[in-house]
């Protein structure tokens, strides 16, 4: 009975804390850098809790989220508002397709009260539950510590998949799913634990290339619709530094083409219209109907002395999936020559209507290059958008789409120049793309205190099946099976 009594004491004490937060009376209007920067963003109905800080940890500060049916108010911590999850919910679902008014008070120790208002707007449109994506140190040769990690979206719960202080440290990386299910995926390993490893499921499968009797490397993949076949590159790759640029490294490849791997048969194919001498092919993409192939293609010069002369264009070859065979004809979706860029990433969204891609100056390996943007093509218009609202003065560089074609991921380097950090966009139904917003974190803090970049970030619909305990195990023991490249079907 006494416990009983104390329980309750403590529960109507909490209501009254929260409960009682006064707003101030006297307040001026004023204005407050918030990070993240959440103003007048739109955000999917299921998104974890948008918290955020004030400039300083000395400044107080109230805020008041109001949806059609309900309110919230929050107090600063320290200058963190930290909003709870289940409260947040109910927020969204009554704001669903309208929006939330946010009112932020904050007063500095020398000043009164201020207040700032702005709107979150609630998109009925879901996003994928789950983000997947690399860890990994900013650096140039070293990977002491990486990693490829899943993340709920709807809470802030993150799982590694697989990290390399569990396999001696090896470079790994491309992962890749088919049809955004976690249940079929692969990604690349590097080192004493080199391989292509294919999971469906929970089995595991390690694959290597044979090219001309040398072991070659499977990259940038790409799975067809179907789950059987998966397009890949293979590129030998270089890197260079600058002693005065403002991309401080150049990487390019020296060679490089599209090959196709068949899952039933076993065999690696291609054709003269993905692989050739004369041209640096790379990037391939299936559309969502897996009738055609698009991917990137350069001339091929002398390297490294005219590296920006490599201007990459976008194209597309007939796909048959009942026997892999290509087309005889590649149409031009982005010529390099006349728009005077150079093209990479290409991603077609899930309902087939729209094509976004990166663009910079030249080159393909965007994620080092200031001047790198995304631009999306409308497939029934041809008419493009340089999307001025994604797009910041420093690098935007790999994206996917969510599974209904409503929301996009992309990298950044926006926030400090030296990080890579995951935005979310959403697109409406006339391909409208809303302003971006920083993947939200338990700790406002959390992006500033990490030393990690985030690279490749690919949704998933559903969660990883596999445990990371397996993948070890496939590491140190599944054998290798040898694919030998033929050409043509």
């Amino acid at each position: 009975m006494k416990a009983y009594s104390l329980l309750s004491i403590l529960l109507i004490c909490f209501t009254q804390t929260a409960c009682d937060i006064k707003l101030p009376e006297q307040v001026q209007a004023g204005d407050v850098q918030l990070f993240p920067d959440y103003e007048s963003v739109t955000i999917p109905v299921n998104i974890a809790p948008l918290n955020f800080r004030l400039p300083a940890a000395d400044m107080e500060g109230i805020t008041l989220l109001k949806s059609p049916n309900k309110e919230l108010k929050v107090k600063a911590d320290k200058g963190v508002f930290n909003i709870p999850v289940s409260d947040w919910k109910d927020l969204l679902h009554d704001a669903k397709g309208k929006e939330i008014q946010a009112s932020i008070f904050f007063k500095e120790e020398t000043n009164g009260w201020k207040r700032k208002d702005f709107l979150i707007y609630i998109s009925a449109d879901s996003i994928d539950s789950y983000l997947t994506y690399r860890r990994i140190f900013p650096g140039y040769r070293m990977w002491n510590e990486m990693g490829i990690y899943q993340r709920c979206v709807e809470n802030y719960v993150e799982k590694s998949i697989l990290d390399n202080q569990s396999t001696n440290n090896s470079c790994m990386n491309c992962h890749a799913f088919c049809e955004r299910q976690g249940e079929q995926m692969l990604f690349h390993q590097r080192g004493s634990h080199n391989g292509t490893y294919l999971i469906d499921h929970r089995q595991v499968k390690k694959i290597a290339l044979e090219r001309d009797g040398k072991p070659a490397s499977f990259v940038y993949p790409y799975w067809h619709p179907s789950g059987r076949y998966v397009a890949f590159s293979t590129n030998e790759t270089h890197q260079d530094f600058h002693l005065s640029d403002e991309n401080r490294i150049e990487v390019y490849d020296v060679e490089s083409d599209v090959l196709i791997y068949d899952t039933e048969k076993e065999r690696v194919f291609s054709s003269p219209l993905l692989a050739s001498m004369a041209c640096y092919e790379t990037f391939p993409t299936f559309t969502p109907d897996g009738h055609y192939l698009l991917f990137c293609s350069a001339d091929s010069v002398c390297m490294p002395e005219n590296y920006r002369d490599v201007r990459y264009n976008l194209l597309r070859v007939a796909f048959d999936p009942k026997d892999g065979s290509i087309g005889t004809q590649v149409d031009t979706l982005y010529n390099a020559r006349e728009a005077g860029r150079s093209v990479k990433f290409p991603r077609v969204s899930p309902d087939g209507k729209r094509l976004l891609y990166t663009v910079s100056d030249y080159g393909n390996f965007s994620i080092w290059h200031k001047d790198a943007d995304l631009h999306m093509l409308d497939l029934s218009t041809g008419a493009i958008d340089s999307l001025p609202e994604v797009n910041s003065p420093d690098v935007e560089s790999y994206h996917s789409w969510s599974g209904n074609s409503r929301w996009f991921v992309f990298s950044s380097r926006r926030g400090d120049g030296l990080f890579t950090r995951p935005y979310l966009v959403h697109v409406d139904e006339r391909g409208q793309c809303g302003k971006p917003f920083l993947l939200p974190q338990a700790s406002p803090d959390y992006y500033e205190r990490s030393l990690f970049s985030f690279n490749v970030p690919e949704f998933i619909r559903t969660p990883v099946l596999i445990s990371k305990e397996r993948l070890v195990e496939a590491s140190g023991k599944e054998e290798v099976t040898t694919i030998k490249r033929i050409e043509g079907i």
